[in-house]
């Protein structure tokens, strides 16, 4: 089988320290032989930061009553559930919200730092959220829907503001950054959504450093792949959220992408990854790269919980404008999944496939869509270019990251821009800067004026677009099929949504993803070909390490 290891990245379009194109830099690869899979050496593991005391001390207590029994009493219940099986167990009375974060820091706790199995994919705690769950238990469930993301422990990304922790992006200048809520958190907290805590991630969304791995921070340390600890790339820069989701941390988990920072880790971690239209989901509260290309997005284990996620996070924020200018209509994503039969819905769906990629699971995956009653139309690659991609990264940052800070920072941040922040790292480079801010001295020295930027953006758009709109038109397709973020970049820019789903594993226990990609708004009609992919093909398996 011929080997296609992907280099996942956050932003994959920045792993070249030259401004090359990005479609050749998301899609490098390399071939290699099982046996030559060894462990990573990293400069840095564990956070040289975190105080893991202060961390556990809110639930000390309550988690030494609970007993192995009730773990394994909720275990059978919640364990690689979806969101409805676990409703159910709990309208039913089998199961209270209390007993199912109490399990999921059980198993944060047992897992995730200082042991040999530690993934290092939670940074942070919601202190108050037992008190939440017992609120929520108190309050009634009977008329609770089985689709909600009501009583349900979420885990955010840690650059979406949260308010009682936070919101750090990974660095050790943010670490007092206590803010409210973004945005979506705000929605997540309507719909009834227990905080559980943050995940860690690649720092400052991996537009950081040049050499360093996907899934480090100051803050967090190491991020670490539950299929292949220390061998297997976790994917950034979303990694705490891919890897939390693989390991039974919590039910659901947000994440956030520019360019494959959600389609990389939840591929490399086999869950479902949903990059939405860009301005669908509000960027209000959250740290930036980008407000041309950034946006929120949901992380699962199953498309399912990723639709319902999805749908308690969307609302029209005014303050953010590319949401209202897309002014996109309310979508029940839920209710076209409930009932759907998943060789019904594929007949007569004509999905385009690259005949370049002979990745063996890729293959396997376009035949079992056929087989399955679905048009399959091989495609050439168009030979189209991102010129000058990295720049829209650097000039967006160096006013964004700004704004952030100024309308959503902590009031007491004693940084306020990029030449802050850089010379804050310089005074402790071991701890801050162990590989460097190569990519945040890159964007200090970029610099064009708003006419040229506004050109540069307009080209990469229309490039995007042509990407996919031309032989999607030629040949009449819904969506184009894509392996892990390889696409990613072309998406971005097109301001496309994107959906990951598992689509199997390498001789070496590698996870892959099937990506699905389609037009502006098409978020419900991904998320049926993803349903109708995991239906027929039911390729996700619990890292073997951490299923106890």
């Amino acid at each position: 089988m011929k080997k296609l290891v992907l280099l996942f990245t956050a932003l994959a379009v920045l792993s070249c320290k030259e401004n090359q194109s990005a479609s050749k830099v998301e899609e490098s690869t390399e071939t290699v032989k099982d046996t030559t899979v060894k462990e990573r050496e990293y400069v840095v593991l564990d956070s040289k930061v975190l105080n893991t005391e202060a961390l556990w001390a809110p639930f000390q207590d309550a988690l030494e009553k609970f007993s192995e029994a009730d773990y394994k009493k909720v275990k059978a219940l919640a364990f690689e559930k979806t969101i409805p099986e676990i409703q159910e167990a709990v309208a039913t009375g089998k199961l209270t919200y209390e007993e199912l974060v109490l399990f999921y820091l059980s198993r944060i706790k047992k897992y995730d730092r200082n042991n040999e199995l530690s993934l290092n994919s939670v940074i942070a705690l919601n202190p108050k959220v037992l008190d939440e769950a017992r609120e929520l238990d108190q309050a009634g469930k009977e008329s609770v829907d089985r689709y909600s993301i009501y009583g349900m422990p979420v885990l955010l990304k840690d650059n979406i503001n949260a308010a009682g922790m936070p919101t750090t992006a990974g660095a050790v200048v943010f670490e007092n950054n206590n803010t409210g809520d973004a945005f979506i958190t705000q929605k997540l907290n309507e719909q009834g959504a227990l905080i559980l805590g943050k995940a860690n991630l690649s720092e400052w969304a991996y537009f950081f450093c040049n050499d360093c791995p996907s899934g480090y921070s100051a803050v967090g340390g190491q991020t670490l792949n539950p299929y292949g600890r220390k061998i297997h790339d976790t994917g950034g820069s979303s990694s705490g959220s891919g890897v939390s989701m693989a390991a039974n941390f919590a039910v659901a988990a947000v994440g956030s992408e520019t360019s494959g920072s959600i389609l990389s880790p939840s591929s490399a971690n086999s869950v479902v990854g949903l990059k939405p239209t860009i301005g669908l989901l509000s960027r209000g509260g959250i740290v930036p790269i980008s407000s041309t290309l950034d946006t929120p997005g949901p992380m699962t284990r199953s498309v399912i919980d990723n639709a319902i996620l999805l749908q308690a996070m969307t609302g029209l924020d005014p303050e953010d404008e590319k949401a209202v200018k897309l002014a996109a209509t309310k979508t029940d994503y839920v209710k076209s999944l409930k009932d759907l039969d998943a060789k019904e819905f594929l007949k007569g769906k004509r999905l385009g496939y690259y005949k370049s990629y002979e990745d063996t699971l890729y293959i396997q995956a376009v035949a079992a869509l056929r087989d399955a009653g679905a048009t399959l139309v091989e495609l050439e690659r168009p030979e189209i270019g991102l010129p000058q991609f990295l720049r829209v990264l650097n000039l967006d940052m160096q006013k964004d990251l700004p704004a952030y800070i100024a309308a959503y920072g902590a009031k007491d941040l004693a940084v306020k821009d990029l030449n802050d922040i850089t010379a804050y790292n310089k005074k402790d480079s071991l701890v801050r800067v162990p590989y460097g801010q190569g990519l945040l001295y890159g964007v200090l020295a970029d610099s064009t004026s708003a006419e040229e930027f506004t050109a540069i953006k307009d080209t990469l758009e229309r490039n995007g677009r042509q990407f996919f709109d031309e032989p999607m038109k030629a040949n009449d397709l819904d969506a184009v099929l894509s392996i892990n973020n390889y696409m990613a970049g072309y998406a971005a820019v097109a301001k496309y949504p994107a959906i990951t789903v598992p689509m199997g594993y390498s001789e070496t226990n590698q996870p892959m993803g099937l990506t699905f990609i389609a037009p502006t708004l098409s978020e419900e009609l991904l998320l049926q070909l993803a349903y109708a992919y995991e239906s027929i093909s039911q390729k996700r398996k619990t890292p073997g390490d951490f299923d106890e």
